[in-house]
């Protein structure tokens, strides 16, 4: 296997080339860093009723929160990221939750603009990597992110954060692997997100609090507006 190297900053990171074990190609996604524009926090929903996506969407982007991402952890997922993606041009919809090609294959279609899976087998790393869009693929260990690196990934979501060691983890990940870079969610609040954004292999974080099932459940679109210009306005600790 030709191994990736030393890779530059995301934002700069120049198309690569690896050669996997059966003599495959594959070729690195686009960025994910360039799609953030400086929002620090990314909200992780779950839709529940598809009638409830766009106006959801939108509360999300009256906050200043337009980069999102949608879990596919309820029946009508797919059908809400299309809404979403057909009425709400101002969203860059990421699409979550994905276990496998065929998903990858779905959400590309609909239009999602990144993908995040909580871990990564080689067959979904192999579908992710061609697709066309931005990827964070799921890790969760050194030798997860390694592996990830072989395969020409440096944009990476670190999940669960809290259980597989938290900022800690990443502060130890970043000595001998700095040139990775992390969306760490799963334990992450308004409280420790300052920290997480203050450790420079940290593009950003991921949160639920943003759009909490209840409140979507209640329709409180004017609470989940408020709950997205608060964390649009988090800064990293002692910046």
């Amino acid at each position: 296997m030709v191994r990736a190297g030393s890779l530059p900053h995301p934002p700069d990171l120049p198309p690569l080339v690896v050669l996997l074990p059966d003599g495959a190609l594959m070729a690195t996604n686009p960025a994910f860093a360039p799609l953030l524009k400086g929002q620090p926090v990314i909200p992780v929903i779950a839709v529940e009723r598809l009638e409830d996506a766009v106006p959801l969407a939108r509360a999300l982007a009256a906050g200043g929160m337009k980069v999102i991402e949608l879990t596919l952890r309820t029946p009508v997922a797919l059908a809400a990221c299309r809404e979403i993606v057909r009425e709400c041009p101002e969203t860059v919809l990421g699409i979550g939750t994905i276990l496998t090609p065929d998903q990858v294959t779905q959400s590309v279609d609909i239009g999602a603009k990144f993908l995040v899976t909580p871990g990564t087998s080689e067959k979904l790393a192999q579908k992710m990597a061609d697709c066309g869009a931005a990827c964070l693929p799921g890790s969760a260990t050194v030798s997860e992110m390694v592996q990830l690196m072989e395969w020409g990934f440096s944009e990476m979501k670190f999940f669960p954060a809290g259980p597989a060691g938290g900022l800690e983890y990443l502060k130890a990940v970043a000595g001998p692997i700095p040139e990775l870079r992390f969306c760490p969610t799963g334990g992450v609040s308004p409280l420790n997100a300052p920290d997480y954004l203050a450790q420079p292999n940290i593009l950003c974080v991921g949160g639920s609090w943003i759009a909490p099932k209840a409140m979507i459940a209640a329709r409180d679109w004017a609470g989940i507006t408020k709950l997205a210009a608060e964390a649009c306005a988090i800064r990293p600790r002692g910046a």
